[in-house]
């Protein structure tokens, strides 16, 4: 299993410099949130969690973390919601699944996309034990060529 640990930190890499960029902070909780083409992934990877690697697949990477002082916070289990559509309006279903690995959680889902397409994704997370939705939203184009 701590071969499998090494996805969330590939998906953060392959984001290049601007995955510093790719958090929202609200409150106690900070949604991290990438998105990427499936052949940036490498190939044990993709097996290991059932990926396309492809320039025309594209991938989202989520994960809510829950500030602890001291710490660099905890991973939590969330409800997720995810609306994604193109520059257009025209909507896209993206249903992201939950990965448990230790103690990280992340919801990851994989979908085809065009060259230069550009997405817009809405993500709506209500954290375990909590009743109030956290929203971020995030846009990328996908360059396939």
């Amino acid at each position: 299993m701590k071969r499998l640990l090494i996805l969330p930190f590939v998906l953060f890499l392959a984001g290049g410099a601007a995955v510093a960029e790719n958090l929202t902070r609200l409150g106690d909780y900070t949604i991290h949130h990438n998105a990427l083409t499936t052949d940036a992934l490498a190939p044990e990877v993709a097996r290991a969690y059932g990926i396309q690697r492809s320039r025309s697949r594209g991938m989202v990477n989520i994960s809510i973390i829950r500030e602890q002082p001291g710490t660099t916070g905890k991973s939590v289990h969330a409800r997720i919601g995810l609306k994604t559509r193109d520059l257009t309006g025209q909507p896209r279903e993206i249903s992201p699944r939950e990965i448990k690995e230790g103690d990280a959680i992340y919801y990851i889902a994989d979908f085809p996309v065009a060259h230069r397409e550009h997405l817009i994704f809405d993500i709506e997370a209500v954290p375990e034990g909590e009743t109030r939705p956290l929203k971020a939203r995030f846009e990328q184009e996908f360059f396939t060529r």
